[in-house]
């Protein structure tokens, strides 16, 4: 099979635990990219937080957010397609998180808003923190989540962490079933809520079939539930080996762990 598009999710996949990308990882990368081959960035990030891996990829394409909430032309610096959440559903997500006192995330327009400082956050903020002033993501606390999904122009999403997974699945899954709106995991103790029907592999067919490609030419890596639908619904879904049995089993390929060569050694081995 000749695959002319790599699609990947960030956390947990092509960056180490460190936040930053392999050298073996940029090189295979970079090699694609001038044999012509399309790659993308599939996250459930914000666009603000992508800047250092989109810059160390010199892509031209734009980049898949908030599991797959929009399309982002950082070139333009404008959304290409998006279905955000209404301010009526993220002020009724807002009740929800008070009711069960959990604490997120909300993701706007160009920043990133929360009220608590919960662990999650911090390790954000020492991370953003840590990158050029140029490159530091909008990360802002502000002093009521519902007047802040009032005052957005868009809202992407809620990123939700809570230390008792047990306690956030009932939260997500009460979300799910009373809202009707999407609950994805993005890390173990972590879920994103967006709206129904937006998902990594949804946003992806659609990019891919704009731009003439076929599914079955796009060869994807990802780690965890949020990259289900575009492991199984691409030509080449590959999970990495850190990544939970469930996701493993579901993939075509498994690889080494996101601290290994197995993305590099993929990719010249079945693409280059």
């Amino acid at each position: 099979m000749s695959y002319r598009v790599i699609a990947l999710d960030l956390d947990g996949t092509l960056l180490t635990p460190r936040k930053t990308i392999l050298p073996e990882s940029l090189e295979a990368l970079n090699k694609a990219r001038a044999a012509g081959i399309k790659v993308l960035i599939v996250t459930g990030r914000h666009h603000v937080a992508i800047h250092p891996f989109y810059q160390a990829l010199q892509l031209d394409t734009p980049a898949i957010c908030c599991n797959g909430t929009y399309l982002y032309d950082y070139h333009a610096k404008k959304v290409l397609a998006a279905d955000p959440l209404q301010p009526a559903q993220a002020l009724q997500v807002i009740e929800q998180l008070d009711h069960f006192g959990i604490h997120g995330l909300i993701y706007v327009d160009d920043a990133m808003l929360y009220q608590t400082p919960t662990g999650h956050v911090e390790r954000t903020l020492a991370w953003a923190q840590s990158l050029p002033a140029a490159q530091r993501p909008a990360f802002i606390q502000v002093p009521s989540l519902a007047q802040a999904a009032r005052d957005a122009d868009q809202i992407w999403k809620f990123a939700l962490s809570h230390e008792n997974t047990d306690e956030l699945k009932q939260v997500a899954n009460h979300i799910e079933t009373t809202l009707g709106l999407a609950c994805e995991w993005s890390w173990h103790d972590q879920v994103d809520v967006a709206q129904q029907g937006n998902s990594k592999g949804k946003r992806l067919k659609q990019w891919v079939e704009a731009a003439g490609y076929r599914m079955d030419e796009v060869v994807a890596f990802g780690d965890n539930y949020n990259d289900l639908s575009m492991l199984e619904s691409v030509g080449l879904g590959v999970a990495m080996g850190n990544a939970d049995d469930a996701i493993k089993a579901r993939a075509k390929r498994v690889i080494g762990d996101n601290l290994s060569s197995g993305i590099a050694d993929l990719l010249y081995k079945e693409v280059l």
